[in-house]
């Protein structure tokens, strides 16, 4: 499960008693919600349905890959099912790959996601096994679903913006620069992560 509003709350109070600017920023745009995931394969595989394309289209090739397959598309199901069958269901050729790369790895035992490693970072090197999956979607997915408490996707424009936003800084920070910013916030930075994206686009900062 991700991080709880409470697990939230007590994060965001920890960066704002060493960071005023969080602070401020809390007192005028309020605590962010949860955003949380359910652990396995099938998050995972929402993940990879739902690159490069819209909301809408995510959704509606998981309806039709559910009523094929079955609910949360079982990997078995999956791994059985024909290269026709996940076409009709509106998975191109690449994603149909990086769907059987995931399935496979599971159905091995390879990657457990249910098990995965302590350190985030050899939580991360193991989720990128998969192909399709890269370091963002990995953070992603230990943040919304293990809510895992200091996971920084330094590397997505709107943390990034929005970090640019909360710290009044003169110019979006790179990657390197969002990473080295908040080095003081661990390990609450899950919590931070949270927070940039309910400011990215707040009308009350």
């Amino acid at each position: 499960m991700g991080l709880s509003a409470q697990s939230i709350r007590q994060g965001l109070d920890a960066i704002a008693s060493i960071e005023p600017s969080i602070g401020a920023a809390l007192e005028r745009a309020g605590y962010p919600e949860p955003r949380i995931r359910a652990r396995g394969p099938a998050t995972l595989l929402r993940t990879i349905v739902g690159q490069q394309v819209s909301v809408a289209a995510a959704a509606s090739v998981w309806a039709r890959m559910e009523a094929a397959l079955g609910a949360d598309v079982p990997t078995s199901a999956l791994l059985a099912a024909s290269e026709g069958t996940l076409r009709s269901c509106g998975l191109s050729r690449q994603k149909q790959a990086y769907a059987r790369s995931l399935c496979e790895l599971v159905e091995s035992g390879a990657l457990d996601l249910f098990r995965l490693p302590e350190g985030d970072e050899e939580a991360i090197a193991l989720l990128t096994r998969v192909k399709g999956i890269g370091r963002w979607s990995a953070e992603i997915y230990l943040l919304f679903a293990e809510g895992r408490p200091d996971i920084w996707p330094a590397g997505d424009l709107a943390v990034q913006a929005g970090l640019h936003k909360l710290l009044a800084l003169p110019e979006r920070p790179s990657e390197a620069q969002t990473r080295a910013l908040t080095q003081s916030w661990r390990p609450h930075r899950g919590a931070a992560a949270i927070f940039t994206w309910h400011c990215y686009n707040n009308a009350a900062l």
